[in-house]
C-alpha cells in the first residue's frame, strides 16, 4: 500500500474544524482524525493509499477483518473450513450481515466483487492481489476472457467457496485487505464512478459515508445495520486531509484533532520530552525507497550507475538528521518483522559509508561519466516537506560523492504524482510501500513483469518472475520463504529500486482516546476506539 502525504487547505479546514467542534458539544462521541492527503477514491477495489485505506476500513468489511492490534479475525464470515489439500476455502457468512441500506450481504456479493476486481475493465492496481485464486492471474492479464471461470462460487446465500490454484499459507492473512472485500452491486451499477459519493454509497462496515467536502473533511456516521454495532462506541468520525504536518500538529495541540496522521520531524524531540503520554512511536511494516524507471535511459540500461547512486546515499544521515523518528536504514526491500524470513540485504550493507562512497566513485567513472559527460537525473516526489528534505539531501550526497551529476527536483500534488508514475513519465521517483499483511510476497509480487500498474518502475526479470511463481504454488513455508528470499536477492542485486529506510509509525493521540493498540501494519479502526 502506498504511503502518501499531500496538501493542507487552511481556510477550508478551519471552517471544517469549527463544524466538528459544534458536533462535539452534543451527546454523541465524535472523533477527529488527521488523515494525510485528500482521498483519491473510496472504492475498495481502486484505492492504493494509506489515507484512503484508513477511511475504507471504517466503511467496509470483508470475509475477515483486522483486530485492534492488526490480527486477522472473522468479519462477515463467522467461520470457515479449508480442504485437506489447502486449495478450497469454504466461508460461512453471518446471517445478520447487512449492507448499510438493510440489504442482506450474501455470497453473491463476494462473487460479483472478486470478479470485478480482476476484470481488466476495472483497471484495479490491486488486481494482482487475487492471483492466488484459481484463474485470477489469467483473467486479469487477458489470457482468459471468461470471468466466470474465476475460482469463486456461491454454495448458498450464506456460503461462499473460493478455490486457489495452489495451497497458499498466507491467503487468510490476505483477506483482511480491502481489495478483496465486497461492494454493493446495485449501487455500483446504478451510479458508476459516482457510487462512492455521499448519498450514493452503500457500505458494509461499522460506518456510513455522510459527507465528503474535498480538501476539507470526510464525515462518517455509525452504521446501525452493522452486525457488531452494539460494540461501536464512536458515533461520528471526521477525517481531515492534512498535508502540512506543522499545521496539523498545531491543531492537535489546540484540541481540534484527537489523532494526527503523522508528527513533524522537527517536533518529534519535543513530543518525546514533553508529551510522552500522547506521542505514539512504533515499528511500521513499510519501506521508503526511490524507484527507478527501468524503461527510461540511461538508468534503465546501466546497472553500474544505479548501484553508484545507491552506494552514494548515506542512510544514517537521513534517519538521524532528517526523519529522526527511529527509522531503520534500509538495504533490503522487505522490512523486518516476518518470523522465519531473512532479509536479503545489498552486498554493500556491511561496508562503512566511506567504503561505499569509494566504490560509488569507481563505478561511476567506469560507466564513463565525468566532466565532459555529466549524468542528468530528475527526482520526482509528491508535495511534502519531508519528501523535499530527503530529496535535497540525496541531491547533495550524489553531488558530493559523484561530482559530475546534475540532479533536478520536481514535486507534484498527490494525484498528479500518481498519474506521472503510472504513465512512467519520470526518471527517479520517491516511493514507499506499507505492507497489507505480514508476508514478503506482499512486497515482492508487485514488481513481477505482469503485475500491471503496480509495477510502475517497469522492472522485468524472468528469473525474478519464475521464483515468485514457484513461491506462489509452494505450500511448505520454509521452502516458500527460500524462494522469496532468492527473489528479493535478485531484486536488490538489480537495483531497480534504492531502499532508503524502514518506517516507524508516528502519531499524536489524545489521552482521552481508549482502545489504541500497537499494530505493525499501522491501521487503527475507529470501531475499536472510544473517547472518555
Amino acid at each position: 500500500m502506498i504511503k502518501q502525504l499531500s496538501g493542507f487547505k487552511a481556510l477550508l479546514l478551519a471552517a471544517a474544524f469549527a463544524v466538528a467542534g459544534i458536533t462535539n458539544a452534543g451527546a454523541e462521541q465524535v472523533l477527529n482524525r488527521g488523515n494525510g492527503t485528500e482521498p483519491e477514491t473510496l472504492d475498495p477495489h481502486l484505492s492504493t493509499g494509506v489515507p484512503e485505506a484508513n477511511i475504507i476500513y471504517d466503511l467496509f468489511e470483508g470475509l475477515l477483518t483486522r483486530s485492534a492490534d492488526g490480527q486477522p479475525v472473522p468479519g462477515i464470515a463467522e467461520k470457515w473450513e479449508i480442504s485437506n489439500d489447502g486449495k478450497v476455502y469454504t466461508f460461512h457468512l453471518r446471517k445478520n450481515a447487512k449492507w448499510s441500506n438493510g440489504d442482506p450481504i450474501t455470497s453473491d456479493d463476494f462473487v460479483y466483487s472478486l470478479r470485478r476486481l480482476v476484470d481488466p475493465k476495472t483497471n484495479a492496481d490491486y488486481a494482482w492481489f487475487a492471483d492466488p485464486i484459481l484463474n485470477a492471474e489469467d483473467i486479469r492479464t487477458g489470457k482468459n476472457t471468461d470471468i466466470s471461470q474465476l475460482g469463486v462460487k456461491t454454495v448458498d446465500p450464506q456460503t461462499l467457496q473460493i478455490t486457489l490454484k495452489a495451497s497458499a499459507p498466507h491467503f487468510i492473512a490476505m483477506l483482511v485487505h480491502h481489495s478483496l472485500w465486497p461492494v454493493h452491486k446495485a449501487t455500483v451499477e446504478k451510479f458508476g464512478a459516482q457510487w462512492t459519493k455521499p448519498g450514493n454509497m452503500v457500505s458494509s462496515g461499522a460506518y456510513m459515508l455522510t459527507e465528503w467536502t474535498p480538501q476539507s473533511k470526510v464525515v462518517l456516521k455509525k452504521n446501525p445495520n452493522f452486525h457488531d454495532a452494539a460494540n461501536v462506541k464512536i458515533d461520528v468520525v471526521n477525517y481531515f486531509p492534512t498535508e502540512n504536518q506543522a499545521e496539523e500538529f498545531k491543531r492537535y495541540k489546540a484540541g481540534e484533532l484527537d489523532i494526527t496522521y503523522d508528527v513533524p520531524m522537527d517536533q518529534i524531540s519535543v513530543a518525546q520530552q514533553t508529551m510522552k503520554n500522547e506521542y505514539q512511536n512504533t515499528p511500521y511494516f513499510g519501506t521508503y525507497y526511490y524507484g527507478i524507471n527501468m524503461e527510461k535511459d540511461p538508468l534503465g540500461k546501466e546497472p553500474t550507475v544505479r548501484k553508484a547512486l545507491a552506494l552514494a546515499v548515506d542512510r544514517d544521515v537521513i534517519v538521524k538528521q532528517i526523519t529522526k523518528g527511529g527509522q531503520i536504514p534500509a538495504y533490503a526491500f522487505v522490512p523486518p518483522g516476518i518470523p522465519g524470513y531473512e532479509q536479503q540485504n545489498a552486498d554493500f550493507a556491511s561496508m562503512t559509508q566511506a567504503q561505499r562512497e569509494e566504490m560509488a566513485k569507481k563505478l561511476f567513472a567506469e560507466a564513463g561519466y565525468g566532466a565532459s559527460k555529466p549524468l542528468k537525473v530528475e527526482i520526482l516526489y509528491n508535495t511534502s516537506d519531508q519528501h523535499k528534505n530527503i530529496a535535497v539531501a540525496i541531491q547533495a550526497m550524489w553531488k558530493k560523492v559523484l561530482g559530475n551529476i546534475e540532479t533536478t527536483l520536481t514535486n507534484q500534488e498527490w494525484k498528479v504524482y500518481l498519474d506521472t508514475r503510472d504513465k512512467k513519465q519520470y526518471q527517479v521517483a520517491r516511493a514507499a510501500w506499507i505492507g497489507d499483511f505480514k508476508d514478503a510476497s506482499n512486497f515482492l509480487d508487485m514488481f513481477r513483469s505482469n503485475a500491471g500498474q503496480a509495477n510502475n518502475i517497469g522492472y522485468n526479470n524472468a528469473k525474478y518472475d519464475e521464483l515468485l511463481t514457484k513461491a506462489g504454488v509452494t505450500s511448505d513455508q520454509k521452502e516458500r520463504f527460500g524462494l522469496l528470499q532468492q527473489a528479493e536477492k535478485t531484486l536488490i542485486s538489480d537495483l531497480p529500486i534504492i531502499p532508503i529506510y524502514h518506517y516507524t509509525d508516528d502519531h499524536m493521540v489524545n489521552p482521552k482516546i481508549q482502545g489504541w493498540k500497537n499494530d505493525l501494519l499501522g491501521f487503527h479502526l475507529t470501531r475499536y476506539l472510544s473517547k472518555q
